[in-house]
Formats: structure tokens, C-alpha cells, sequence
């Protein structure tokens, strides 16, 4: 009979059947080869394990290309969902605000925020470096619109638009060109906001720019309010406009609105003004269905600043109302909001 022969670690094992008991001897060859086997299986088990940690490790140390080497081509890929696991086949829809300093665009903001599905990240140009050339504005795009822009506004609810809001004088402007195309790859839709009453925010403006230094709430600069108290403080301040280049100036902006809306006009957008805001809130439906929201009731808890006539709030308001009456702006001195 042939003999049975198993080798283990370094040494060599043979075991030779008995003669009277060939059965026995068959028992003891096959248990002997399973304690190989599971000897043998142990250490390859041990080796794959080592081999695989090694890799993970490694796969730590590889690094995502820099978005510098991707802004160059412009080729930008379309979002379909929202990254997180929960989300996965949540749309999300991507925004940008596009209006000018003192034209109800923080109001506005706060009343999409208070969208259980909204996230709109304030004004993040308003940091020079984000700005200061076009590919610093690409690669802070690319962290809002995929998603890995974190602020106050950011909801744990899986959310259905994302933006932020940007000043026409924040980089805009400058670099349309490159902002169009970027905007048109994303998918990025613009919600322009303006105001129709171009002398009621000259007055917003000049008052804001005071504050910045006089600090009238108790030693603390505010743009925006939340009392009738803090209100009436910040509006006791008259501005003096300056009547003599006053039609010049109301130009200069139409001309820059103009301008902006020419400029994004292949986007896909819609143009809101703030006076249609406050007397029509129908136009709040209007927005949310062009975000592809679900409607809700949206809520701000900001208070106006200057409320009621103009004449209270400028201190040459005779100069002013002589220098505009009988013009296309004569409109202004008028209008409540």
C-alpha cells in the first residue's frame, strides 16, 4: 500500500498504515492534511490581510488634482444630486442672487432661507481674494455648487437649491464672460434683483456708509434690523445727496443694470425688484417655482430701516426734490418704497 506523506512547516511527516488496519491509517493521513490545509489557509489569510491594509494606506497618500489644472479648460461636469446618502435622488438646483448693495437682497435672502429646502451662503465675494481673478471666483464657485460650502445657512434636511448671493461689484462684472460660461456648463440659474426706486437706495446706501463709522447701535455697525427700535435709531441719520450730479448718478446705475442683464442674458434667469417684493408676494411662488421648490410660506424677521416719505430721511430734500422734478425721476420722490 502507498504511504501517506504530509508535509508541515520545515519538517516532513510520514506515516506509514499499519498492516492489519488500513482504515485507521486513512483516518489519521486525512486529518493530518486537514491540519495543513487550515495551517495553510491561516497564513495566506494573515499575508492578504497585511497586503490589503498596505494598499488602503497607500490609497491615503494619493491626492485629487488641484482645480487649478482642471479651470483652464473650462469643462465643468453637471450635478445631478445631492451628495449625501439619503439625498441620492434629491435634484438639486443651483442658484446665484445677482443685485446690488442696498436693494433688499438681504431681506430677500432670509425670506429663500426660511425654506426648509433653501441654502443660500450670504454674500461670499465680499472677501477681495475670492475675487481677485478668475480662477480664485472658479474655485470658490466649485465649492458652493458641489456642495462642500459650509455656513450658518447650510440645513440637515436634503436640500433643493444652493447659492449664495453676488454684488455686481464683487468680480461680476469683470469677468463676465467666464461667469456666463460657467454658469451655462453648471446649470447655475440668476435671480437678478433690483430696485425700481434708485433714490430710495441712494439714501440706504449713504446712511449704511455712515453707520460703518458711527457705529449708531450702540457701538455696533448693522445692515440689517430686527426692531422698530433699531430701525428708527439707524434712519434719525439724514444724508446729505449731492443734487448736482444726483441725475448723473440715478444714470450711471440704470446704465450698470442695464449692462448686467445684457451681459447674462444667455443664462437662465429671471429679473425680480424689491418694490414688487413688499406690495405683491405672489412674486415669492413665482420664485420658488422657478427653483423647482416645493411651496411654502416664506418668513423674515427684518424690519425696513427708512419707512414712510423720503422727505424725512434726507437733509436737502428741497435741493433734491427742485432737482428732480419735471425729470424721468421725478417718480422718486414719491414712491413709498
Amino acid at each position: 500500500m502507498a504511504e501517506y506523506i504530509c508535509l508541515f512547516s520545515k519538517d516532513t511527516l510520514i506515516i506509514k498504515p499499519p498492516k492489519k488496519s488500513p482504515l485507521f491509517s486513512r483516518t489519521i493521513a486525512l486529518w493530518f492534511a486537514m491540519l495543513c490545509g487550515v495551517y495553510l489557509y491561516g497564513t495566506c489569510l494573515k499575508h492578504v490581510g497585511t497586503f490589503t491594509m498596505l494598499k488602503f494606506q497607500n490609497i491615503q497618500l494619493i491626492q485629487k488634482p488641484s482645480l487649478e489644472a482642471l479651470i483652464p479648460t473650462l469643462h465643468y461636469p453637471k450635478p445631478e444630486s445631492f451628495s449625501r446618502g439619503e439625498c441620492a435622488l434629491n435634484p438639486v438646483r443651483f442658484f446665484a442672487i445677482i443685485s446690488m448693495q442696498r436693494s433688499g437682497s438681504g431681506w430677500f435672502e432670509t425670506l429663500l432661507n426660511s425654506h426648509i429646502n433653501v441654502s443660500s451662503n450670504g454674500e461670499i465675494f465680499s472677501v477681495i481674494d475670492r475675487r481677485n481673478n478668475v480662477s480664485n471666483i472658479i474655485q470658490t464657485l466649485e465649492r458652493v455648487y458641489n456642495l462642500d460650502w459650509f455656513t450658518s445657512a447650510s440645513k440637515n434636511e436634503c436640500s433643493a437649491a444652493v447659492g449664495f448671493k453676488w454684488m455686481l461689484n464683487q468680480g461680476l462684472m469683470e469677468h463676465h464672460r467666464e461667469i456666463v460660461e460657467y454658469f451655462n456648463h453648471r446649470g447655475i440659474s440668476a435671480i437678478f434683483l433690483f430696485r425700481r426706486n434708485l433714490l430710495r437706495r441712494m439714501v440706504s446706501v449713504l446712511a449704511n456708509s455712515y453707520d460703518r463709522k458711527a457705529k449708531l447701535l450702540n457701538g455696533t455697525h448693522k445692515s440689517h434690523v430686527h426692531s422698530e427700535q433699531e430701525a428708527a435709531a439707524l434712519s434719525s441719520y439724514k444724508p446729505i445727496i449731492n443734487s448736482t450730479s444726483l441725475i448723473s448718478d440715478l444714470k450711471e446705475v440704470e446704465m450698470i443694470t442695464a449692462r448686467a442683464l445684457e451681459n447674462f442674458n444667455s443664462t437662465r434667469h429671471m429679473v425680480l425688484y424689491y418694490e414688487d417684493l413688499v406690495t405683491n408676494r405672489t412674486k415669492l411662488k413665482d420664485v420658488q417655482e422657478f427653483l423647482g421648490l416645493p411651496l411654502m410660506e416664506l418668513t423674515s424677521r427684518q424690519v425696513k430701516i427708512h419707512k414712510g416719505s423720503l422727505c424725512d430721511f434726507v437733509s436737502n430734500w428741497d435741493d433734491v426734490n427742485k432737482t428732480l422734478n419735471g425729470t424721468e425721476y421725478e417718480r422718486f420722490l414719491h414712491a413709498d418704497y
